[in-house]
């Protein structure tokens, strides 16, 4: 079994180098016509020379596992702003995909949780695929549109769960098909439960990215990580990638779904001992609030129980 150990958009072992700069409404219609170009280029190229920077640091940590800030470029998907980000940055764009497939880095966007398909407003259907539209197309753009995912939630249960999972299977097909092919679904701490997500995504036939601490946070009575894992992985065959699980720690007993500075490893310990015995391959994305250095300190965590092996910064076998 090979684990590799990945995590979220900024490395905090790099003196300033957020991916997520931003430029809000207010101050860009404060501008005149020349300052708002001139602010919008200059954030988004930061922002994407800093994913460049964050890329070659993966590579020097041996860290292959990397999720793209979904805030790369500022108010590309506002109705009034709407502008073309992909010219002007072309070279930029493709040398950052270049360098990930040379590298054979796995890369992915997760949009925020306004990303939905269960909703009843049309308009909200209508922003979500425009948001996801704006996340392929920056893959697109980098060279990755054929290998990295974009990962979403369900969405909300609007006091009727079965109605909004109709919905959702109704609305998703607004979702062009080249985009829903890069799709997948991840359960969550508070709605739609495991076995809850893993339907949805076996009737749409999309993977399902399995996240333990949301399944210990909404469990349902009798359902076990272990049957499910299996059926889980099943779904990931039609992309040709490895499962990818989420994994977290609560903050404390009293605020259990927030996330920890770190990730204890005895907390993941009967995921760890399942991937072990069943000997399967996966890549764990680390949410945790110190990232690369959450997602490196799992990794040496991990190698000191007898019997692990680390082969690389961020990568262990078992």
């Amino acid at each position: 079994m090979i684990i590799r150990f990945g995590y979220v958009s900024h490395a905090l072992a790099l003196w300033d180098c957020s991916p997520a700069k931003s430029l809000t409404f207010t101050r860009w219609k404060q501008l005149d016509e020349n300052e708002r170009k001139e602010q919008l280029l200059y954030v988004t190229r930061k922002n994407l020379e800093h994913t460049l920077r964050m890329i070659h640091y993966n590579i020097a940590q041996e860290i292959h596992v990397y999720r793209l800030s979904s805030s790369i470029v500022p108010l590309a998907t506002h109705p009034e702003v709407l502008w073309d980000y992909r010219t002007p940055f072309k070279d930029l764009l493709t040398e950052i995909g270049q360098v990930v497939k040379k590298n054979k880095m796995r890369t992915s966007f997760h949009p925020n949780q306004f990303t939905l398909f269960t909703s009843d407003k049309p308009h909200i259907t209508d922003n979500a695929v425009g948001d996801m539209q704006y996340h392929y197309d920056l893959l697109d753009a980098m060279g990755l549109a054929d290998e990295a995912i974009i990962n979403i939630h369900v969405g909300g249960a609007y006091g009727n769960k079965e109605k909004a999972t109709e919905r959702f299977h109704e609305n998703i097909k607004k979702l062009p098909d080249k985009i829903k092919k890069r799709m997948t679904l991840e359960n969550d701490d508070k709605t739609y439960t495991t076995t809850e997500t893993l339907k949805i995504c076996q009737k749409e036939k999309v993977p399902m990215l399995f996240d333990y601490h949301h399944y210990i946070a909404n469990k349902e009575e009798d359902e076990n990580f272990e049957d499910l894992l299996p059926e889980i992985f099943n779904t990931w065959s039609s992309v040709g990638l490895h499962p990818k699980i989420h994994v977290s720690s609560p903050k404390t007993e009293k605020e259990f779904r927030s996330h920890a500075d770190y990730v204890d490893a005895e907390f993941l310990m009967p995921l760890l001992l399942f991937l072990k015995n069943h000997n399967a391959n996966v890549d764990l994305m680390i949410e945790a609030k110190k990232k690369d250095l959450a997602a490196i300190k799992l990794c040496e965590d991990i190698s000191k129980i007898r019997g692990v092996k680390r082969i690389g910064g961020a990568t262990i076998q078992w």
